[in-house]
């Protein structure tokens, strides 16, 4: 009689990851390999607070509370936005990555798995603490996570490759540009007529070239913006 194998189910958040990847992020034409592969691997439910674990794998917005006198509430991109932006932002395994208001750190270990060095900046102490902890929980405490100024970006270590906005942005952009390496790309989502003239929001790609930066815009997407990259109000007389 033959031995029998017995295979071990597969962990609860393993399935729930898999769902994830199959029902939300190859469904909107995510179809490189190595994203995929990494949002499979990182546990997204590490990365949220007690109470918003359970909704980790689930396609609905998701809010985190300010956490200090700097913070403010961040609202986490879906997966599918997510997922769709990192690939658009076409990282090679030599890249340098520079993470912008990563919130909690998901994104940042999702790069931290697709280039070669992943820096986070985060304007609240308190908050950059958070994706500390919650990037060492998943063996990642060595990824650099500072704190400053969102439109600051991170000079002392520029040029970047890629950078990544977490968030909608309608202004304040001039200085993270100025930390793209040539060929250096910059995504996030541009907020209202800034990016369509219709008011609607959109996924874009800037690119540093030799003559400035292009820009490219890619999909509709939603998101708060982040009250750092605001437009001034402009006064009519």
């Amino acid at each position: 009689m033959p031995a029998s194998h017995f295979v071990a189910p597969a962990p609860d958040d393993v399935i729930q990851r898999r769902n994830m990847v199959d029902c939300q992020i190859r469904t909107v034409d995510v179809t490189d390999h190595a994203v995929i592969e990494r949002f499979l691997e990182v546990p997204r439910d590490r990365f949220l607070p007690p109470e918003l674990a359970t909704f980790a794998y689930s396609d609905m917005p998701l809010k985190l509370a300010s956490v200090g006198p700097q913070s403010e509430a961040r609202q986490l991109l879906t997966p599918a936005v997510l997922a769709r932006l990192i690939q658009s932002a076409a990282v090679k395994p030599s890249d340098k990555v520079l993470d912008v208001a990563s919130g909690n750190g998901y994104s940042t270990a999702i790069f931290a798995g697709l280039a070669k060095e992943v820096v986070a900046v985060d304007a609240d102490a308190i908050r950059a603490d958070v994706i500390k902890t919650n990037l060492a929980a998943v063996g990642l405490g060595s990824v650099r996570v500072l704190t400053g100024p969102l439109t600051e970006g991170a000079g002392s270590d520029a040029p970047f490759d890629v950078i990544f906005i977490n968030g909608a942005v309608e202004s304040h952009l001039d200085q993270l540009f100025r930390q793209l390496r040539p060929g250096g790309r910059l995504v996030t989502i541009l907020h209202g007529t800034e990016a369509s003239g219709s008011g609607a929001c959109s996924a874009v790609r800037y690119e540093s070239q030799a003559g400035g930066i292009s820009s490219l815009i890619l999909f509709d997407a939603e998101a708060p913006v982040l009250s750092a990259f605001r437009k001034q109000a402009e006064f009519v007389f």
